[in-house]
This record gives C-alpha cells, sequence and structure tokens, in this order.
C-alpha cells in the first residue's frame, strides 16, 4: 500500500501517529511523507532558522527514509491560508505522481489554523482518489470522532518516543505533550477502546476499497 504522510509542521505527525507510521513502515508500506511549514518564525533564539528541517531530517533517518521519500515546503507558519490555492495544487500534483492509496492528514476538527487548511485541501486533492484518515491531536481539538484504531505494540511506541527526541527545539518548550507520560497515556486509552495493549485513533473521512 501506498501512503502519504501529510504534516503542516514538521511534527504533527510524529505526534498524531508516530506510532502507526513504525508499523506501516514495518509492514513495508510504501511512504511519502509532506511538510509544510518549518515553522522558522516560531523558534526561540537564539536557534538558528534551519533547527525544525534539520531536526526533520534526523526523523527521516531514524525512520530510514530517505530525501526522496519526503517533501518539505516552507510556507510561513500561521498564514498557511494565503497560500490555500498553492497548497492545493501541490497536493493535486503529489497525487498524480505517486498516486496514494491511503491519505493521512490532520482533522477538519483541529483548530489550529494551519491544520485546518491542509485538512480542508487534502480532501478536496483525494476525495476521489485515495482512502482519508485523519490523526488525533487532542490539544488542537474540541471534538474528534474515533472511527478507526490501528493497534500497536509497545515497540511502536518506544520508537514513537525515540523518534520525538529528535525535536530538541520543541523539548526546549516544556511541551506536555512531548511527554512520554502523555504519549503512553493516550495509547493505553485508545488500546481499551479497541481490546489492544496500545493503539491510535483517526477520524475516517473516506474509505475506498
Amino acid at each position: 500500500m501506498k501512503i502519504l504522510l501529510l504534516s503542516p509542521h514538521t511534527d504533527d505527525v510524529e505526534l498524531g501517529c508516530g506510532g502507526g507510521v513504525t508499523k506501516f513502515l514495518q509492514e513495508g508500506h510504501e511512504v511519502f511523507w509532506v511538510v509544510f511549514s518549518t515553522a522558522e518564525e516560531s523558534l526561540p533564539a537564539p536557534l538558528p532558522k534551519d533547527s525544525l528541517l534539520n531536526e526533520f531530517r534526523d526523523v527521516l533517518a531514524s525512520y530510514q527514509l530517505e530525501n526522496g521519500q519526503s517533501r518539505v515546503f516552507n510556507y510561513q507558519v500561521r498564514n498557511l491560508d494565503r497560500h490555500r490555492q498553492e497548497i492545493l495544487e501541490e497536493l493535486i500534483r503529489i497525487k498524480d505522481q505517486f498516486r496514494p492509496d491511503l491519505v493521512i492528514g490532520p482533522s477538519k476538527n483541529d483548530y489550529h489554523q494551519d491544520h485546518q487548511v491542509v485538512a480542508h485541501e487534502m480532501i478536496r486533492a483525494f476525495k476521489s482518489a485515495a482512502s482519508i484518515i485523519s490523526y488525533e491531536l487532542p490539544w488542537n481539538h474540541v471534538t474528534f470522532d474515533t472511527q478507526l484504531f490501528v493497534k500497536l505494540q509497545r515497540s511502536h511506541l518506544v520508537k514513537k518516543c525515540e523518534v520525538l527526541q529528535h525535536y530538541k527545539s520543541q523539548l526546549m518548550n516544556k511541551k506536555n505533550y512531548f511527554s512520554e507520560e502523555y504519549i503512553y497515556g493516550l495509547a493505553k486509552t485508545r488500546g481499551v477502546q479497541c481490546n489492544a495493549e496500545y493503539a491510535e485513533a483517526f477520524e475516517v473521512v473516506r474509505w475506498v476499497l
């Protein structure tokens, strides 16, 4: 299966479905990963502007993915709405070139302005071409429909936590959703909901068999 991962910012996919990505790669699925903003303007001084880009490259290496299996745009953080048509056109190009079976991106119920743009343009681009599911980022949601679960083993969560450690620029800010306690706690909760040790939950936008 060919899986397209859409990340408004460099760490969104890892936080939302890093365990699932680990599982998909272990199962031999082909992955192409797209990032829309490296959030240079959000980095605390005196960090270099390319810090998040380099941290994302470390993530790719950790997953044993090559640069050719990803594409990174540099749209200004919190301003993706100014580039909505460009983003749609880029997604259509990727659709025609990669031809994914499954697209995984942010939820329409995500209230971050950049995430909403990617979520809506993802649906516009792929609604008739692929299955589409949305990962969970609870700190951005008021509601989230847990319609699909990816069952995980502890080793998948270990890898997810390991990968997130590459984001040293974000760990400096002590964001609580980077903590292992949070990651394991949410995965345990979702696991209980689907009779598994751990899981990640997704909203289903479109499912094509």
